[in-house]
């Protein structure tokens, strides 16, 4: 039952994908001003025809650069095989690993910061965008892992909304605030497996099969 081994964007080509990688460095290293057609075009390599082709205008890019990055997310990918406890704490572990790896990453942190300072300005879409194609579309994916587990006989849960929230809720806690208010990624970055472990095993103690039957 395995889980993408690598960052990937199904709508999109490899190429487009590279594109939407140059972009999201763009954004990094020189923040938004940096980020427009002519740079983007120019970093990687292609023409600005094809860059609307690919995305359309500016927040077609950006919504398709939050897709890009919560790809990097791995998440379960149902191949009919039975989840065992083994598997599942597996697959639960290296989701927890991946969410935090790339909220802690850069861009990230670029994306959020950007759209917290665009909060206030009338008709910014950035905040939506990092909702609908960032936070949402994890936990969507996420979320079929938890109903196979429940299915599974492994869970218990009546809500996967609500499961999915307290999953992430366990994971990130306080972390992605603090680092977004500044505080040293990369000394918290050397707990993450730990992290990932307690998140986990905490979940597993309020929704493990222990608890009671797979609610219908």
């Amino acid at each position: 039952m395995p889980l993408a081994t690598h960052p990937h964007q199904p709508d999109y080509s490899p190429r487009q994908n590279a594109v939407l990688d140059c972009a999201l460095r763009l954004l990094v290293d020189g923040g938004e001003k940096a980020l427009t057609t002519a740079g983007v075009a120019r970093a990687a390599n292609c023409s600005k025809e094809s860059l609307y082709k690919w995305f359309g205008d500016r927040d077609g890019l950006l919504s398709a650069m939050i897709g890009f990055q919560a790809s990097k997310v791995r998440t379960f990918e149902d191949n009919a095989e039975a989840l065992t406890e083994v598997t599942l704490r597996e697959h639960l572990v290296l989701f927890a690993r991946d969410l935090l790896e790339v909220l802690a990453g850069d861009v990230s942190l670029a994306l959020n910061r950007l759209a917290i300072g665009q909060a206030s300005r009338e008709g910014s879409k950035l905040g939506s965008m990092l909702q609908e194609r960032g936070r949402r579309q994890i936990g969507k994916r996420a979320g079929a892992l938890l109903e196979a587990g429940r299915c599974a006989g492994l869970l218990a849960f009546d809500d996967r909304d609500e499961a999915y929230d307290t999953l992430y809720g366990l994971i990130v806690s306080d972390l992605h605030l603090r680092m977004l208010l500044g505080e040293d990624g990369g000394r918290m970055a050397k707990d993450f497996g730990r992290r990932a472990e307690r998140a986990v095993s905490a979940f597993l103690r309020l929704h493990g099969r222990e608890k009671g039957s797979v609610q219908s």
